[in-house]
């Protein structure tokens, strides 16, 4: 149970060397289109996630972030990139992130449709799949809460530098 932001953008790549540009929101097909560009294009380096305003299946999302991951690529917002909810999810798979001043990266609670996240004990069986996600890429659980409570679903919270510093978004 992942969250769910409703976007109607489809997930497209254009691809400028060794660079995919990536915009659109993450369906269940996210896995099977990120197999086909590194497919396609095997000396990719990075992904620079450009207009991502989130996922449709956040599942698919920890899915394609752990192929991100073993392919070894890069993530990067760029300082015109928007990213939010699980856009966020997916640039955390980077082996090495990137973010560019003035870019923007947003997070809030997620929703199955009828409860959010913060409605649940700490101690609920669906935290661990997040939690777990979020380990393997390396990322403190203190992030998972921090993203619950620094906004509801129907909100955002834009993070600051310091604060994506201080969850290992970003590495300085």
């Amino acid at each position: 149970m992942w969250m769910i932001i409703i976007g109607c953008i489809p997930l497209r790549f254009d691809v400028e060397g060794t660079t995919a540009v990536m915009t659109g929101d993450l369906r269940s097909n996210a896995t099977s289109r990120f197999e086909r560009l590194f497919e396609e294009y095997p000396d990719l380096e990075w992904i620079e996630l450009l207009d991502c305003p989130g996922s449709l299946d956040d599942d698919a999302v920890a899915e394609a972030g752990r192929l991100v991951r073993e392919e070894g690529i890069n993530t990067r917002v760029p300082s015109d990139g928007e990213i939010y909810s699980g856009a966020v999810d997916l640039f955390i798979a980077g082996v090495e992130r990137e973010y560019v001043e003035g870019g923007v990266v947003g997070v809030h609670s997620w929703s199955d449709g009828i409860v959010e996240g913060t409605d649940l004990e700490m101690d609920a069986p669906v935290h661990s799949l997040y939690l777990e996600y979020y380990n393997d890429m390396g990322i403190p659980e203190e992030f998972y809460w921090f993203t619950l409570e620094a906004a509801p679903y129907d909100g955002i919270h834009e993070m600051t530098r310091e604060e994506m510093l201080q969850y290992g978004l970003i590495i300085e």
